[in-house]
């Protein structure tokens, strides 16, 4: 039989010497298998442990340390750290929780373990509490001056730093256009004929009404990829009379049987800067959505465009979340969206949900750069048809 390593009888000894309560002992034990094993993690958190025990918490604090030094992203280990640091007093106790917490596991088996954490989340809330409220003094003054989205991109910028929300970027499933703004919601101020379609909110709902009502209205679910396709995220809706949409441009076609009963709609939307894209665009739609349904986190196609919503029918709690901005849907409030961050949305009610959807032009492109990509989505339409 191969004879034990020297670390291995030290700590055979170390935990006899505990057994009997010589901790001091024990103690001296593990620091000399520690000096002979020095990246051992489970030999630096046994020496906290009984640093602990023996009511030396700067002590523990020095060899979780060691341990983390070893293993820097271990859950337990960055929580032991974080509660010897708030037994000791010290300052940045609540964002050493924040750091442990960020790699909570998804379940948590042990009660002692979870009421730790339970309470580890209660000093990191105090702690940004505390942080959020030095920040938003210290930028008082230029947020008095700012207007409305730049007060609103200012706040995030606080909560991005605070690390209560995270950066989230453009990832369209097909085509990429380098040199893009990526905003979740976009600046009103960039689209001044929202406050035109705003205005028709009234007559929109009118003919959305007219048309659902018609007897050879084109009703048709909002997913509909063939069976087999590699796209989990949709095996719920795919062909799902929950999530429906009324077609009144799709893919550059007008839907005659359904556009006709809008008159209004199309003369209006006809004015906005809407691609026009052989076999991709423009597209226009009444989009509906059934009591208790929600629309899983998924990606746009393509950057080049963005996504106008007007909501119409909106019952409360009816949600839209865009990276990580959630807004309630308000009748006759548009925005502008890119959809090729993660969205998600949810009808959690009773009763249909109705926006009016178009995509319009992202700003950011030339009209060179519109040409490009005009030229290329015209060449992948049979990609870009089945991706929308």
């Amino acid at each position: 039989m191969a004879s034990s390593s020297p670390s291995a009888e030290l700590q055979r000894s170390a935990d006899a010497a505990a057994a009997r309560g010589a901790l001091g002992e024990a103690l001296a034990l593990l620091d000399r298998a520690a000096a002979i094993e020095p990246d051992s993690f489970d030999l630096h958190l046994k020496r906290a442990a009984l640093h602990r025990a023996a009511r030396n918490p700067a002590a523990a604090l020095d060899a979780v340390g060691a341990a983390l030094a070893v293993s820097p992203l271990d859950f337990m280990a960055l929580m032991l750290r974080a509660g010897l640091k708030e037994q000791l007093g010290q300052d940045d106790a609540g964002e050493a929780y924040a750091q442990a917490l960020a790699r909570k596991p998804a379940s948590i088996a042990n009660p002692q373990l979870a009421a730790a954490v339970q309470r580890g989340e209660a000093v990191r809330d105090q702690w940004l509490a505390a942080k959020e409220a030095r920040l938003a003094a210290a930028m008082g003054a230029a947020e008095t001056r700012a207007d409305g989205e730049e007060a609103a991109r200012i706040a995030r910028f606080r909560s991005n730093a605070l690390r209560r929300t995270r950066v989230w970027h453009a990832e369209p499933t097909h085509f990429h256009f380098p040199g893009l703004v990526e905003r979740e919601f976009h600046d009103r101020s960039l689209f001044p004929w929202l406050a035109e379609l705003e205005a028709a909110t009234d007559v929109i709902q009118a003919e959305f009404e007219a048309v659902a009502a018609a007897e050879r209205t084109e009703l048709v679910p909002y997913i509909q990829y063939p069976d087999g396709a590699p796209l989990a995220q949709w095996k719920a809706l795919n062909h799902s009379r929950d999530w429906t949409a009324i077609h009144l441009w799709q893919y550059g076609r007008r839907i005659e049987a359904n556009a006709r009963h809008c008159p209004h709609t199309m003369a209006l939307i006809a004015g906005f800067p809407q691609p026009d894209i052989g076999g991709c665009s423009p597209n226009a739609m009444f989009s509906l959505l059934a009591p208790g349904t929600s629309i899983p986190p998924h990606h746009g196609v393509a950057n080049t465009r963005l996504v106008c919503h007007l909501p119409l029918i909106v019952p409360d709690g009816c949600r839209f979340r865009v990276g990580a901005e959630t807004r309630p849907w308000k009748r006759g409030e548009a925005w502008i969206f890119d959809d090729t961050i993660e969205h998600a949305a949810t009808n959690p009610s009773d009763a249909l949900r109705v926006i009016l959807i178009i995509d319009v032009w992202h700003p950011g492109l030339s009209m060179t750069e519109r040409a490009a990509v005009t030229a290329l989505l015209e060449a992948e339409s049979g990609v870009v048809a089945q991706g929308l």
